[in-house]
């Protein structure tokens, strides 16, 4: 089958489940947060969600609290613990020496660079971490690498906000800079297909599955 005519892929991303550090705006970038009560619970709401779609593949990023939410809808939909494919390459953003520090400590501890990471600068990062161009181009080659082996088939993305942003705005055709109107909350579940041409949107940020409204993107 040519590149042209590969079926597309259908994926399903979902945003982990909360973190201590989602509910008190903490950076988290790279450093291994794991799920607090809710964000399990969460977990277990997304994975039920997801366990009669026809899921054929499970990859997450290798940080726990992404990890773990895909372990609970492995187990929803009677996959293997092991069958769940760990990618790096699904890592949130780095920030470098943001993470760690909340919102209100970056604004006080470096407020240009704060003002810089709130306007989107796409070739700007917190010092020893990612641009937002940077970013875009790990998850799109990831992504890429994931689909192409699945023509055909449905699989589940499970990340983390600033992932699922850059998923968008390739389905979309947005600048990294464009300002965010979608929703990005914990557990919520997205829908977009891919082909050899790219990501399209087909639904984005279901919530039914919640008894709650999730935390947003605004603290990954």
């Amino acid at each position: 089958m040519g590149a042209a005519t590969m079926a597309p892929v259908r994926i399903t991303a979902v945003r982990h489940g909360e973190t201590a550090w989602n509910a008190v705006t903490r950076i988290q970038g790279h450093i291994d947060i794991d799920l607090n009560a809710r964000g399990q619970q969460q977990a277990q709401q997304v994975g039920a969600a997801l366990a009669d779609v026809g899921l054929n593949h499970i990859y997450t990023s290798d940080l726990a609290r992404a990890r773990n939410t895909a372990a609970a809808i492995a187990q929803h939909a009677g996959f293997a613990p092991e069958s769940v494919v760990l990618v790096p390459g699904l890592r949130e953003r780095g920030f470098g020496v943001f993470e760690g520090k909340t919102h209100a400590e970056i604004e006080a501890e470096w407020p240009e660079d704060a003002q810089r990471w709130r306007q989107r600068l796409p070739d700007w990062a917190p010092q020893g971490g990612e641009t937002p161009l940077q970013l875009r181009e790990r998850i799109s080659q990831a992504v890429n690498d994931i689909a192409a082996r699945h023509p055909g088939e449905h699989i589940a993305l499970v990340a983390h906000g600033g992932v699922l942003d850059m998923l968008y705005r390739l389905a979309t055709g947005q600048d990294v800079n464009a300002i965010r109107t979608w929703d990005l909350g914990n557990c919520t579940i997205n829908r977009l297909l891919w082909t050899p041409q790219g990501l399209s949107l087909v639904g984005w940020a279901d919530t039914s599955h919640l008894e709650a409204s999730s935390q947003d993107e605004a603290t990954i």
